[in-house]
């Protein structure tokens, strides 16, 4: 489909579309970085203290800690995050400072952030699960277009909410946190499977750590299963320790996600699928794709996944009547107070996740992630426009990409090397972090 067309069947003028996304971004004030840099503690605040893991190669700003650039090997860091007393946030939200320094009566805030050798970071993860309620340990991998601060403050935030009783530990891995860099995270996580299946062997030979639950978001989903399969590939199956992995919207290929599941063989966690069939981004995804189904967004009631689902005893809670979150239906996984805490309930009690124990069907979890690789083009902004509009993080970003694709005439440069829609073998919508 050419490109005019494409805006024009979607009820847009094209020269018009460009103009207004980037007004509407560049109107909207962009909130701070290197927000990591260590303030006094308030003494109104909780405390999440966390054990961080990356293969995000170090910044030379303090604030930031970690960049989007690819490490050569594994770094560490334990961040505590001061988070405002509940008068101050509601529930699932993540307080951005506004300025610098974070005030952290009012702010998500960084009160302690120091990178640690390999040595330090097993010796605090081994004190930490002794001093823990049941000795476990919740790993979380974020999902494309993070900065770190955005992964740190967000899983801060699930933790809390939660109210888990398990030891944090964020899987964060080098991605850019740029709308138009999806081709750049998608590799990231390829390039970052090893260490994280690393990550995984440990947890599974310390004795300290009893039992490993897993959250994966969006692309996360991808790394998260792609490790577990190296690993049970190695092993010839997964340890019994790994009790939960929690897919939250992924945006994994049906057919592909399959093939991982046959390949971690029968002795694997339980896996509980959040679907929700009104994400809007996954629509937009599943179109881009290639017209296959993105896993997220399935019917859980239709052939065949009903049958395959059940096959592989996969508990399945759809999402699809929860009206929470912004319009696109990607952020209720940590943004509604009762699904937040619910995901927290079985990470205290040992028990898995079903949908028999919530007691709330198909109302629970969802999150997107994204989608597309038509970088630089039109097409590409104008898919992704819809998230860079609601979602504040990817705004300073995506403006400046919109501004650079509109001429001074207000006519769409066009991009010499995907001008038609129709050649999009990926394309983006992706999950925008909040």
């Amino acid at each position: 489909m050419p490109l005019e067309r494409f805006f024009r069947s979607n009820g847009w003028q094209l020269p018009v579309a460009l103009i207004v996304f980037a007004a509407l971004l560049v109107a909207c004030a962009s909130r701070p970085r290197g927000v990591l840099q260590p303030v006094a503690a308030a003494p109104s605040a909780s405390q999440v203290d966390m054990l961080v893991a990356t293969m995000r190669d170090r910044s030379e700003n303090p604030g930031e800690m970690f960049s989007g650039e690819r490490a050569p090997a594994a770094a560490f860091a334990e961040i505590t995050v001061s988070i405002p007393p509940a008068n101050r946030r509601k529930v699932g939200e993540v307080a951005w400072p506004r300025r610098l320094p974070p005030n952290p009566a009012t702010d998500f805030a960084a009160i302690k952030a120091e990178q640690l050798d390999k040595t330090a970071a097993e010796k605090w993860l081994s004190s930490s699960v002794r001093k823990s309620q049941n000795r476990s340990v919740l790993v979380f991998i974020h999902g494309f277009n993070n900065h770190f601060e955005d992964a740190v403050f967000r899983f801060a935030q699930i933790m809390h909410d939660s109210r888990a009783h398990t030891v944090p530990l964020l899987a964060t891995w080098p991605s850019r946190g740029h709308l138009l860099d999806y081709g750049y995270d998608r590799e990231s996580t390829n390039y970052t499977r090893n260490a994280v299946e690393n990550m995984f062997q440990y947890l599974a030979r310390d004795p300290e750590v009893k039992e490993v639950s897993i959250l994966a978001h969006s692309m996360g989903n991808w790394l998260a299963l792609e490790s577990l399969r190296q690993m049970a590939i190695r092993n010839g199956g997964l340890p019994a320790k790994f009790k939960n992995v929690m897919l939250a919207a992924p945006d994994v290929d049906v057919d592909v996600f399959r093939s991982q599941i046959a390949d971690m063989g029968k002795q694997r966690p339980r896996f509980t699928l959040f679907v929700s069939r009104d994400d809007r981004a996954l629509a937009v995804s599943r179109r881009v794709w290639g017209n296959v189904p993105r896993l997220g967004a399935i019917d859980p009631e239709q052939s065949p996944y009903k049958e395959e689902l059940a096959a592989n005893d996969i508990t399945v809670i759809d999402l699809t009547k929860l009206k929470e979150g912004d319009r696109l239906h990607h952020t209720k996984f940590a943004e509604s107070p009762e699904i937040v805490q619910l995901i927290g309930a079985p990470l205290s009690t040992g028990q898995t996740l079903t949908d028999s124990r919530t007691g709330l069907g198909d109302t629970i979890v969802s999150m997107t992630a994204g989608a597309a690789h038509t970088v630089g083009t039109a097409a590409g902004l104008v898919v992704a426009a819809p998230v860079a509009v609601i979602d504040q993080n990817t705004r300073e970003n995506y403006g400046r990409h919109a501004g650079a694709l509109v001429g001074p005439s207000g006519q769409a440069k066009q991009s010499s090397s995907n001008p038609d829609c129709s050649n999009m073998n990926q394309s983006r919508v992706g999950y925008c972090s909040r």
